[in-house]
């Protein structure tokens, strides 16, 4: 048995297709069905079922499978930790994030002091980051919804109050509070349907009985601030400070307008020089009071 018959079975495993794993390993297909045939006699039962043209995972491939993912994960991370004897500078983190915003300013300090460690940041759902955790693909999450799983660790590292945003000269602008279910007439800025922040948003409205009026949604927290500027709507908007003569930001009052961000990790899995490292410089960074970042 070779690590390589491991490697390529892992991956047949999760397509369920010949074709298509032979072309993410790209390798042919012949020799891919040949690989896995050799396989299948070493262990001594098959791991797949096949209809005609197709395979399917069977129980007994499903429990291989599982032990070949817990022992290519451990073989990955002792190669993290001999590489690392070499020094951070060595190093390289796989980060999964739902927003950018935020991170711009922490990832170039960062980078600046450890120029050699290298960054991989994947923007994802939730769902996603959960997945790419688990499986070992990401060494940690930053995110503004709480993932529930047994096997994560997580640290609130950033917290702050939802506004209600409206342009210079509105109606509200001189107001000191605001209730949501005040703004069912108004026309609001909003984010796309499957946006993270969205689906935090919509809770709230719910919870305030109202159903707000859409003129438009974006892709991108920017966009938000400018169309709110622009006149063309009032939005939810969060921020840690803010000075803007067109924007005006009121409290909320009902309901509680709130999030938090997280770093997410793995508590079974190795965490590797590098990424702990980048763990602790995140803790330290939003500590500062000074921080300046609006979304």
């Amino acid at each position: 048995m070779e690590l390589l018959q491991l490697r390529y079975f892992q991956t047949v495993a999760k397509m369920e297709h010949m074709t298509r794993a032979s072309q993410e390993l790209h390798i042919a297909q012949p020799a891919l069905s040949k690989t896995i045939a050799r396989l299948e006699a070493d262990v001594g039962v098959p791991l797949f079922d096949r209809y005609g043209g197709r395979i399917r995972l069977n129980a007994f491939g499903k429990l291989y499978l599982d032990k070949v993912d817990r022992a290519l994960r451990l073989l990955e991370e002792g190669q993290k930790e001999v590489l690392e004897l070499a020094g951070l500078e060595q190093g390289s983190i796989h980060l999964a994030t739902s927003t950018l915003d935020l991170l711009s300013d922490p990832l170039s300090r960062f980078i600046e002091r450890f120029p050699d460690v290298n960054f991989k940041i994947s923007q994802v759902s939730p769902d996603e980051m959960i997945q790419l955790v688990e499986d070992g693909r990401a060494d940690m999450c930053f995110t503004a919804i709480a993932l529930e799983q047994p096997f994560l660790s997580q640290v609130t590292v950033l917290s702050e109050d939802i506004y209600l945003a409206v342009p210079a000269g509105h109606r509200l602008s001189d107001r000191t509070s605001v209730r949501l279910s005040e703004l069912s007439g108004e026309s609001f800025i909003g984010y796309k349907e499957d946006f993270i922040f969205q689906k935090m948003y919509d809770q709230y409205f719910r919870e305030a009985g109202i159903r707000p009026k859409y003129v438009c949604r974006v892709d991108e927290p920017p966009a938000v601030a400018s169309l709110v500027r622009a006149g063309i709507g009032v939005a939810l908007y969060g921020c840690r400070s803010a000075q803007d003569s067109r924007l005006t930001l009121i409290p909320i009052t009902e309901p509680q307008c709130r999030r938090d961000y997280r770093l997410v990790w793995h508590n079974k899995q190795y965490l590797s020089l590098a990424a702990s490292t980048f763990r602790e410089f995140l803790l330290d960074y939003f500590k500062d009071p000074g921080l300046s970042t609006a979304l």
